[in-house]
Order: structure tokens, then C-alpha cells, then sequence
């Protein structure tokens, strides 16, 4: 027990003391999360946002012609993927590789780990959407799926300072279990801190900090609806954990959207039939 608070504190103490290099938020998926909330967003915006990226618009017509996405016909431009997909999925796509392009570690243990994150990520913003839509709760659709998105981004923040500290200390012991320790432990009030150190909207960095929390703030339908998507995927066994007994549809959660057992099994069938969560 006592490596694991050691091992914690000291992940701790090198946030703290600002001895470890950040990730920093790209400003593609700024420009285009910022295009998705509006009422209409405008294609050209987007378009250019993801075209002056060689790399994510290489990427982003890669998934937007995978099994998942693809049609009859390749599409060979993002506009061209704008026109089939719509605006607001091929938004979505570019917020998945560009979230995909964070999680990667040069350790081999550490990109597994971070691999099973991004699936768990996305697991959940591909819930949230769900959510948003069968609780008809358009006008946060766009909203909601980035706060899923982002909500364990404090565990890739945990991920990358054992990196670091790894590189400078190669024989620095870590265990899965210490490993699992502190993310679990750290994550939420250091994924905080991270959205803060972004400047992301509060009603981000609130489902972040809350979304494990036990006396968590019934009213806010956001976190509500990430925390319902967060306990989906870790039934289902998308990211790290797996647990086939979570009861969703007995959870306060469930009932503050009348969510019957019939919507979740949907739900999980969704989650489970969703190819990209396999990539």
C-alpha cells in the first residue's frame, strides 16, 4: 500500500511543481468543436480547418471511407466528406483522430494502456450522442459528445507524466496495478486542472471533475448523460474495465431521463456493434 501513495504522490508533486511538459490542446479541434456548437455551422469554416492540416485531412477521409462510414462511392476531399457525412459527423471524425494523435506512448505498455483510453473516449462520446438523441436533447448534442469525449483526460495526463518520469528514471517500478491506482485516484481533480490550464468552458471541466463524484449536481444534464455513457462502456468492456453485472437502468442516472431497461439494451447493442471502437 505504501509504494501506491508513493508512487501517487509523486505523479502528484511533479504536476504540482511544474516538472513535466503538458499536453497541449490542438487548435484544430478547437476551431472545430467551436463550429459544431452553433446552430448552423458553416461548412467552409470547417472545412478549412481540417484542409490546412495535411495530416488530419489525410486522416480524417481515411475514417470518413472506413467500414464504418463508408458509402458506395470513395470520397477523395473533405468536402466531399462534408457533403456525404454532413457537417457535424465529419466534425466528430476529426475530433476522433485528432484525440486518437494524443493518445500514443513510445513505451509499449503505455500506448496499450492509452489505446484502451481513446477507445473508451470515444466509446463514451459515441454514447453521449446516443443519449442526446433518444432523450431528444438536441441542443446539447454537439456539447455533450465533446465533454465525453474529454472527460478521462485526466488519466492522459497521469499516462504521460509516468512517461516522463520514466524516461528519466528507466528503472522507476510500475505495476498495471500502481499504474490503474492513480489513474483512478488522479484523474478526475487532475483532469480539472488540465481543462482549467486549456481555458476550456466550465460545463467541460465540470463533468471532468464530477463525473465519478458521489454527490454530484442532479440537475446538470450533461454530466448526467456522460456518467450514464462512462458506466455503458464499462459495462460493455470498452477501455479497461469490464464489468457485465452494472445494472444502468436501476442507476439515479437512468431514471432522471425515464431511460428504460429496453433504451440501455439498445444502447449497449449500439456500443457493442460500433466498429470504430475496435480500430
Amino acid at each position: 500500500m505504501q509504494k501506491q501513495i508513493s508512487f501517487i504522490e509523486v505523479i502528484k508533486k511533479t504536476i504540482e511543481e511544474g516538472d513535466v511538459v503538458l499536453p497541449v490542446f490542438n487548435s484544430a479541434a478547437m476551431k472545430v468543436q467551436q463550429e459544431l456548437v452553433k446552430k448552423e455551422p458553416d461548412m467552409r469554416v470547417l472545412e478549412n480547418a481540417i484542409a490546412t492540416d495535411q495530416s488530419l485531412s489525410s486522416l480524417v477521409l481515411q475514417m470518413a471511407n472506413s467500414s464504418f462510414y463508408s458509402g458506395l462511392v470513395e470520397v477523395l476531399s473533405v468536402r466531399a466528406a462534408i457533403v456525404r457525412l454532413g457537417i457535424r459527423e465529419v466534425g466528430r471524425i476529426s475530433l476522433f483522430v485528432i484525440s486518437k494523435n494524443q493518445f500514443r506512448s513510445e513505451d509499449k505498455r503505455l500506448n496499450f494502456v492509452m489505446r484502451k483510453l481513446w477507445q473508451h473516449s470515444v466509446g463514451c462520446a459515441l454514447g453521449v450522442n446516443w443519449l442526446t438523441k433518444r432523450c431528444k436533447l438536441d441542443d446539447m448534442e454537439s456539447h455533450a459528445f465533446f465533454a465525453g469525449l474529454l472527460h478521462d483526460v485526466g488519466k492522459l495526463l497521469v499516462l504521460m507524466v509516468v512517461e516522463q518520469l520514466r524516461k528519466k528514471d528507466p528503472e522507476l517500478p510500475v505495476t498495471d496495478a500502481l499504474l490503474m491506482e492513480a489513474m483512478e485516484s488522479l484523474h478526475t481533480k487532475q483532469g480539472y486542472y488540465l481543462m482549467k490550464l486549456w481555458n476550456m468552458p466550465e460545463l467541460y471541466c465540470v463533468v471532468t471533475r464530477d463525473h465519478h463524484k458521489d454527490d454530484y449536481d442532479n440537475t446538470n444534464d450533461m454530466l448526467i448523460l456522460v456518467r450514464i455513457a462512462n458506466m455503458m462502456c464499462n459495462k460493455v468492456g470498452i477501455g479497461l474495465r469490464k464489468d457485465p453485472t452494472l445494472m444502468v437502468s436501476a442507476l439515479e442516472e437512468a431514471h432522471h431521463f425515464n431511460l428504460t431497461e429496453i433504451d440501455l439494451a439498445e444502447m449497449e447493442i449500439f456500443l457493442e456493434d460500433t466498429t470504430i471502437l475496435t480500430r
